[in-house]
């Protein structure tokens, strides 16, 4: 019995990757059909199920080097407390057999996993983080995530609420201690050990259940994290005191004993504040994720049956007729299908005149219809639409893991063990040396070495930057696919860029006009584009396109012949016309000797001219270019600023391309090379040593794309376009490139500030809590600010604005 099956292959650098994995494949026996499609990072195989299944398959592909990934889960991860959590959870998921990747982002709070059903499931994965000791939830609607998520901040503020009511009389009691402040008045009962005992029992056990549950839940594990650390702390205070009541039974009524039931609660209480304050930062650095959500239209006018429907968006199917109202938004990715209007593309493409939108024209789900109404067939709904595959691309590359935040990772890992190992230190060099028998001065010390000590900061250092850094390059137009591109995208020093389509507009445009005195030049244009709209040829398109946009009307066309290699001859309004190269003029004995200078200067400026005879006497010259986009100069001149190498490359002859390149400041030129020539230049200048990001339009350069450090798409979110490229330019321009630099920079750099001070934090604040000169409820409040600063820090990349 023959099936087919899809398989998704990563590992392939270059065609030739996808070439030999075919090959491969069909070399197993029972397969009878095989085909790698190296953009889309596909196999499409057709086998014998009786002689060859799936598994089969991905092993042929492992055995040529290259991996399998059919397919992709996310998880809602809850329970997590620090880095450390993330850390175990992600190792856990990785052991499992199927698994070939798993990423656990702690400040998300999410889990990506890539994998091959035939060896492992979901339920598989959501018992292993169970066991783990925490819940993973398939990933719901954005709708869903938020609403569960106010739900949690909901829950965590009155749990802040109770513990600072319990708290606040512990904390009265403790300030009226010190000299300076015995003027507070402080009712009696404050300082009853009973008293104290009942207020901070249901702080320390219910309150701080999480703290408990968490760390046995890490210390079954074998591993440690924050919660370890909380629990010690909080639990030494609130013991000793206890111990301390029951002792004060045996004491004078009139004898007060100094209690610690303040710390443990106090504590408790900062360190759920700090973590209200970090997830109310969190939600803010996601911020992007619902602005793009927000685009989205909420209902549609829909046909069905001859009446029109009002229903949701999700209700659309492909095919459907939507009339699109002036000053409403385009439902769902379609083609006009009747109606004229104008459409603002620039939550899509940044440009801000609205596009001319015609029968036949393609329209994208959340552009705005601006005046006339438009009748649009429904072509993409759903996760398919341009919109949905943005959403999607910003998810993943805030999910995902820059390499720098191994060095987070090395360290969260053995910081708890360490700390406590400090502490313990700490504790027995007070009681036996500086304060000899001082059990609850050595006790607290250690507490606050405890407290201060929390990798909750130095877990969020990285995920909180790349998250923000990556929705606002979004905002900007800029896709990075994931962490490690938005690294790396700061390191490169030579930039390959593709001509047509990057460099120029990528569509022939009427760009000189020569006419001989005697004609009018009206009437000349009207014969010449009379002959051409019977052409198919893209530079006859654009001649009489030109010729249109200037109001000119066509006559009607007697005759028409297509002399490939020549031009044409056609007959209009009577009177024979020929346009066409020098060869055409020649075979018709056109005299046309006079025009070839000025011709020879259009071409050496990269114009394409032709020459015009009228009744086989010369009439005058067109010229059409390619021409360059309006941005491009100023791109390629802030590249150079930056100290990067700008390169052109292009199938071109040597003559145009160099013109090209001179327009734009260009330097270097690589002309007459061929698509499957790129992939080589790209692999030359890696070789001499240079980073080099390749800019094309990711479909015919996919290969140099995929070759390149950094592959940047130019063009408006395809879906092969950001499948084959690390970096997705949705604006079309090539200021996007160094607006992609100049966010890297600036996101590595904030990287760095949050890394720095979350170690430096921990290396100044741990011996200054060993010394003795940190309180623990001082210690609590410097714990959970660190954490937020770090993630406040990070949130001001949303507000970068790039260089111009």
């Amino acid at each position: 019995m023959e099936k087919q099956t899809t398989l998704q292959i990563s590992g392939m650098t270059c065609a030739a990757c996808a070439l030999r994995i075919e090959k491969g494949l069909k070399k197993v026996e029972g397969v009878s059909e095989a085909s790698v499609n190296f953009a889309l990072e596909q196999a499409s195989v057709t086998f014998d199920a009786e002689k060859v299944d799936a598994t089969n398959l991905e092993e042929k592909i492992r055995s040529l080097g290259y991996d399998t990934v059919k397919e992709t889960v996310d998880f809602q991860i809850s329970g997590m407390t620090c880095a450390a959590c993330a850390n175990k959870i992600e190792k856990g998921l990785n052991k499992l057999p199927g698994v070939t990747k798993a990423t656990v982002n702690f400040a998300l709070e999410t889990a990506h996993v890539e994998y091959s059903p035939a060896n492992v499931t979901v339920a598989d994965m959501v018992q292993k983080v169970e066991k783990l000791g925490y819940q993973a939830i398939p990933k719901q609607e954005e709708g869903e995530q938020v609403d569960h998520r106010q739900k949690e901040i909901a829950k965590q503020k009155r749990k802040l609420i109770i513990s600072a009511i319990l708290s606040l009389p512990l904390l009265w009691a403790m300030v009226s201690h010190f000299s300076f402040t015995s003027f507070i008045w402080l009712p009696e009962i404050f300082m009853n050990p009973w008293f104290q005992l009942a207020l901070a029992t249901p702080v320390q056990f219910i309150i701080g259940k999480q703290f408990y549950v968490g760390a046995y839940k890490a210390l079954r594990n074998k591993s440690a994290n924050m919660d370890v650390l909380v629990a010690l702390g909080t639990s030494a205070a609130y013991f000793y005191s206890l111990y301390l009541t029951v002792q004060s039974l045996e004491m004078s009524s009139h004898h007060q004993v100094e209690m610690y039931y303040e710390t443990s609660a106090v504590l408790i209480t900062l360190i759920l504040l700090g973590k209200l304050f970090e997830a109310l930062a969190k939600g803010r650095s996601s911020e992007a994720i619902k602005s793009l959500m927000g685009l989205q239209a909420k209902t549609a006018l829909v046909i069905r049956d001859g009446q029109e429907l009002s229903i949701p968006v999700e209700a659309v199917v492909v095919g459907d007729i939507l009339i699109v109202k002036p000053g409403e938004k385009v439902p769902v990715d379609g083609e006009v299908v009747e109606g004229n209007s104008s459409v603002d593309e620039s939550m899509l493409t940044g440009e801000s005149i609205p596009m001319e939108k015609r029968v036949g024209d393609h329209v994208i789900g959340a552009t705005i219809n601006k005046n006339g109404v438009l009748k649009v067939k429904a072509t993409k709904v759903g996760k398919e639409t341009a919109l949905a595959q943005i959403i999607k691309v910003v998810e993943e590359a805030q999910g995902s893991k820059a390499p720098i935040q191994r060095i987070a990772d090395v360290i969260s890992g053995i910081f708890v063990p360490i700390v406590v190992g400090i502490a313990v230190v700490t504790f027995f060099v007070w009681y036996l040396a500086v304060e000899p028998g001082q059990f609850a001065s050595a006790l607290e010390k250690a507490i606050a070495v405890l407290v201060i000590a929390c990798p909750c900061a130095l877990g969020l250092a990285t995920p909180t930057s790349i998250m923000a850094g990556s929705g606002r390059s979004a905002e900007l137009g800029i896709l990075f696919k994931g962490g490690e591109h938005l690294e790396a995208t700061h390191r490169i020093d030579a930039i390959i860029l593709d001509k047509t389509g990057t460099v120029t507009k990528g569509k022939p445009e009427l760009t000189d006009v020569i006419v001989e005195a005697k004609l009018d030049e009206s009437q000349f244009l009207a014969m010449v584009g009379g002959a051409e709209k019977n052409s198919e040829h893209p530079l006859a398109e654009a001649i009489v396109n030109g010729i249109k946009e200037k109001g000119i009307e066509l006559p009607a066309t007697e005759e028409f012949e297509a002399i490939p290699g020549f031009g044409i001859r056609a007959v209009v309004d009577g009177k024979e016309l020929l346009v066409g190269t020098r060869k055409l003029m020649a075979k018709y004995e056109v005299d046309a000797n006079a025009a070839f200078g000025e011709m020879s200067l259009l071409e050496e400026a990269g114009k394409t001219a032709m020459l015009v005879a009228i009744e086989r006497k010369y009439a005058g010259m067109v010229a059409v270019a390619d021409t360059i986009k309006e941005t491009s100069k100023e791109a390629v001149a802030r590249l150079k600023a930056l100290g990067i190498e700008v390169i052109m490359i292009t199938g071109d002859n040597e003559r145009t391309a160099k013109a090209i390149a001179a327009q734009v400041g260009i330097d270097h030129v690589l002309a007459e090379v061929l698509p499957e020539g790129k992939a080589a230049e790209v692999k030359k200048l890696q070789e001499a040593g240079k980073k080099v990001a390749m800019v094309g339009d990711g479909i015919n350069d996919a290969p140099a794309l995929a070759t390149a450090d950094i592959g940047m798409a130019i063009g408006t979110g395809t879906d092969v376009a950001m499948e084959a490229a690390d970096v997705t330019l949705m604006r079309g321009e090539l200021t996007s490139i160094p607006d992609a630099i100049f966010m890297s920079k600036k996101t590595m750099a904030n990287i760095k500030q949050n890394l720095f001070w979350a170690l430096a934090y921990n290396v100044i604040g741990i011996p200054i809590a060993a010394a003795g000169f940190l309180a623990p409820w001082l210690a609590g409040a410097a714990m959970a600010l660190s954490s937020v600063s770090v993630v406040l820090n990070a949130l001001r990349l949303q507000k970068v604005k790039t260089p111009h």
